[in-house]
Protein backbone atom coordinates (compact mmCIF):
# COMPACT_ATOMS: atom_id res chain seq x y z
CA UNK A 1 0.00 0.00 0.00
CA UNK A 2 1.25 3.42 -1.16
CA UNK A 3 1.46 6.67 1.26
CA UNK A 4 -1.42 8.30 -0.13
CA UNK A 5 -4.01 5.25 -0.11
CA UNK A 6 -2.88 5.00 3.44
CA UNK A 7 -3.15 8.08 4.80
CA UNK A 8 -6.54 8.59 3.19
CA UNK A 9 -7.33 4.69 4.35
CA UNK A 10 -6.44 6.30 7.74
CA UNK A 11 -8.50 9.81 7.57
CA UNK A 12 -11.67 7.93 6.53
CA UNK A 13 -11.10 5.58 9.22
CA UNK A 14 -10.70 8.24 11.67
CA UNK A 15 -13.89 10.44 10.05
CA UNK A 16 -16.19 7.81 11.32
CA UNK A 17 -14.37 7.33 14.55
CA UNK A 18 -16.82 8.09 17.86
CA UNK A 19 -14.01 9.39 19.25
CA UNK A 20 -13.98 12.12 16.56
CA UNK A 21 -17.59 12.90 16.26
CA UNK A 22 -17.30 13.34 20.07
CA UNK A 23 -14.65 15.84 19.78
CA UNK A 24 -16.33 17.83 17.00
CA UNK A 25 -18.09 18.49 13.81
CA UNK A 26 -16.28 18.42 10.95
CA UNK A 27 -16.36 21.74 9.18
CA UNK A 28 -17.51 22.51 5.91
CA UNK A 29 -17.79 25.86 4.34
CA UNK A 30 -20.15 28.31 6.20
CA UNK A 31 -20.59 26.13 9.32
CA UNK A 32 -19.22 28.44 11.66
CA UNK A 33 -20.42 31.97 10.56
CA UNK A 34 -23.99 30.04 10.76
CA UNK A 35 -23.61 28.84 13.84
CA UNK A 36 -22.32 32.23 15.18
CA UNK A 37 -25.83 33.38 13.21
CA UNK A 38 -27.42 31.41 15.57
CA UNK A 39 -26.33 33.03 18.44
CA UNK A 40 -24.04 29.69 19.08
CA UNK A 41 -20.75 29.91 20.95
CA UNK A 42 -18.28 28.14 18.65
CA UNK A 43 -14.82 26.68 19.65
CA UNK A 44 -12.68 25.62 16.47
CA UNK A 45 -9.99 23.14 16.08
CA UNK A 46 -7.77 23.81 13.53
CA UNK A 47 -5.92 20.16 13.17
CA UNK A 48 -4.18 17.59 10.89
CA UNK A 49 -4.68 14.22 12.01
CA UNK A 50 -0.84 13.45 11.48
CA UNK A 51 0.10 16.47 14.14
CA UNK A 52 0.96 15.06 17.36
CA UNK A 53 0.03 18.61 19.50
CA UNK A 54 -3.33 18.33 17.41
CA UNK A 55 -3.50 14.79 19.25
CA UNK A 56 -2.64 15.59 22.57
CA UNK A 57 -5.11 18.72 22.45
CA UNK A 58 -7.70 16.61 21.13
CA UNK A 59 -6.97 14.14 23.77
CA UNK A 60 -7.23 17.03 26.65
CA UNK A 61 -10.76 18.13 25.06
CA UNK A 62 -12.32 15.09 24.96
CA UNK A 63 -11.48 14.29 28.66
CA UNK A 64 -12.93 17.81 29.81
CA UNK A 65 -15.77 17.11 27.86
CA UNK A 66 -16.25 14.09 29.19
CA UNK A 67 -15.70 15.17 33.10
CA UNK A 68 -17.91 18.53 32.00
CA UNK A 69 -21.04 17.57 29.61
CA UNK A 70 -22.35 21.22 29.82
CA UNK A 71 -19.16 21.50 27.55
CA UNK A 72 -21.01 19.53 24.73
CA UNK A 73 -24.13 20.63 25.95
CA UNK A 74 -23.54 23.93 25.21
CA UNK A 75 -20.35 25.01 23.36
CA UNK A 76 -20.54 24.03 19.54
CA UNK A 77 -16.95 22.62 18.31
CA UNK A 78 -16.00 22.34 14.74
CA UNK A 79 -12.90 20.59 13.23
CA UNK A 80 -11.54 22.11 10.51
CA UNK A 81 -9.06 19.87 8.57
CA UNK A 82 -5.56 22.38 8.63
CA UNK A 83 -4.34 19.92 4.84
CA UNK A 84 -7.88 20.51 3.26
CA UNK A 85 -8.59 24.33 4.74
CA UNK A 86 -5.45 26.52 5.45
CA UNK A 87 -6.37 28.85 2.52
CA UNK A 88 -10.20 28.94 3.83
CA UNK A 89 -11.70 32.22 4.18
CA UNK A 90 -12.26 31.22 7.54
CA UNK A 91 -9.02 30.24 8.06
CA UNK A 92 -7.74 33.78 6.48
CA UNK A 93 -10.17 35.79 8.18
CA UNK A 94 -9.02 34.84 11.94
CA UNK A 95 -5.30 34.71 10.46
CA UNK A 96 -5.08 31.11 11.67
CA UNK A 97 -0.78 30.74 11.39
CA UNK A 98 -0.98 27.17 11.49
CA UNK A 99 -2.39 23.45 12.96
CA UNK A 100 -2.73 23.49 16.32
CA UNK A 101 -4.88 26.47 16.72
CA UNK A 102 -7.76 26.46 18.89
CA UNK A 103 -10.25 29.37 18.82
CA UNK A 104 -13.63 30.45 20.64
CA UNK A 105 -16.04 32.66 18.55
CA UNK A 106 -19.21 34.16 19.65
CA UNK A 107 -21.63 36.89 17.49
CA UNK A 108 -18.76 38.43 15.57
CA UNK A 109 -15.67 38.59 18.06
CA UNK A 110 -12.77 36.28 18.64
CA UNK A 111 -13.28 35.25 22.75
CA UNK A 112 -9.83 33.17 22.98
CA UNK A 113 -7.39 31.58 21.37
CA UNK A 114 -4.50 28.71 21.44
CA UNK A 115 -1.65 28.24 19.61
CA UNK A 116 -0.01 25.22 20.13
CA UNK A 117 -0.42 24.13 23.12
CA UNK A 118 -1.03 20.86 25.38
CA UNK A 119 -1.21 22.78 28.54
CA UNK A 120 -4.99 21.27 30.02
CA UNK A 121 -4.88 24.45 32.46
CA UNK A 122 -4.84 26.42 29.29
CA UNK A 123 -7.63 23.82 27.16
CA UNK A 124 -9.82 23.90 30.22
CA UNK A 125 -9.55 27.95 30.50
CA UNK A 126 -10.56 28.25 26.96
CA UNK A 127 -13.02 25.87 27.57
CA UNK A 128 -14.50 27.54 30.41
CA UNK A 129 -14.21 31.05 28.81
CA UNK A 130 -16.37 29.41 25.83
CA UNK A 131 -18.74 27.83 28.56
CA UNK A 132 -19.20 31.07 29.89
CA UNK A 133 -19.87 32.77 26.98
CA UNK A 134 -22.64 30.11 25.99
CA UNK A 135 -24.74 30.38 29.28
CA UNK A 136 -24.72 34.27 29.68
Amino acid sequence: MDRRTFVMSATALLAASPALAANGTAYRKGLVEQELAAGKTVFVDFYTDWCSTCKAQGSKIRKLMKENPAYEANITFIKVDWDKHSASTLARRLNIPRRSTLVVLKGDQELGRIVASTKTDKIKALMDTALAAATA
